[in-house]
Formats: C-alpha cells, structure tokens, sequence
C-alpha cells in the first residue's frame, strides 16, 4: 500500500527544446507533432514574428518564430532545426520554430515553481513556471499566453 502513496504525486510530461543557449518546455499536450523545416511561404502584412505559413497534409499552417517574438535574434536554421506544430482546444494548428529539441522530460508537480507575473520582462509573459530535472532548470512555455498574444496584436 505504501507504493501507491508515492505515485499519487502527478507528473506532466514536457517537450525540451532550445532556444539560443537556453533550455524550455512545452506540455506534451499540445504538440501535434514535430517536423523538420520545410518551406514557408511568406504572408504579407503578418506581425513580425509570423515567418508565413506551411503546408501541412494539405493543411495551411501558420507559422511563427518564438525568438522573434521574444525580443531575441533572428531564427538561424540549421539541420536541427524543427517546427513544433501546437494545438489548442479552440484553436487551428499553429507551429512554432525552435533551434533543436532534445528530448521529453517528467516533471512532477513539485518540481515546477510557479512563474511570478510582475516581471515586466517580455520573455516571462510567455513562461508559466521553471522545472527542476536533476540540476538543470527549464523554463515552461505558457503556450496559451503565446498563442492568445498573436490574436490580440
């Protein structure tokens, strides 16, 4: 009986990609899937950090660059980078470009401090808490508060 107390603690599995030199995750349910860069066709008049849109079996999707709208350089592709195509419950597909994902983690639910929301700071908008695996921190994605942004600008 004393096995079933320790798995009574919840655990969230998360998608770990980089950005630069930094590590972040995404809650594994929201990816759809993950693709290799491919061809963006360009959407004229589309905020700034929208790269254009793809096609994705036969599904126009857009596709926009994290780091642009993080206020941090522009995307260098190489042959590690991907696009993460997300989806939402109200939502149509969106992807997202990342440098490299590396790999899924566990994170339990106490291993995650809550994010404060008085930063000003353009990146912490976007980040709901940090993860704790072993001795590496990892900045969770708000995708939610990504994806709410680029409807409202």
């Amino acid at each position: 009986m004393a096995d079933l107390e320790v798995l009574d603690e919840i655990t969230e599995q998360y998608i770990v990609v980089r950005l630069g030199g930094e590590e972040f995750g995404i809650g594994i349910g929201y990816v759809d899937n993950i693709i290799r860069m491919c061809s963006i066709t360009r959407v004229p008049t589309a905020q700034f950090y929208f790269k254009g849109v793809i096609n994705l079996r036969g599904e126009v999707v857009p596709v926009m660059s994290i780091r642009k709208k993080m206020g941090l350089e522009d995307d260098e592709t190489t042959d590690k980078s991907r696009i993460i195509i997300l989806k939402l419950e109200d939502h149509e597909l969106i992807g997202i470009i990342v440098d490299a994902v590396s790999e899924v983690v566990n994170l339990a639910n106490s291993a995650i401090e809550a994010q404060r929301k008085d930063s000003s700071s353009v990146e912490d908008t976007y980040i709901s808490g940090i993860g704790k695996a072993g001795s590496r921190l990892i900045s969770l994605f708000d995708i939610n508060a990504i994806i709410e942004d680029k409807e409202s600008a």
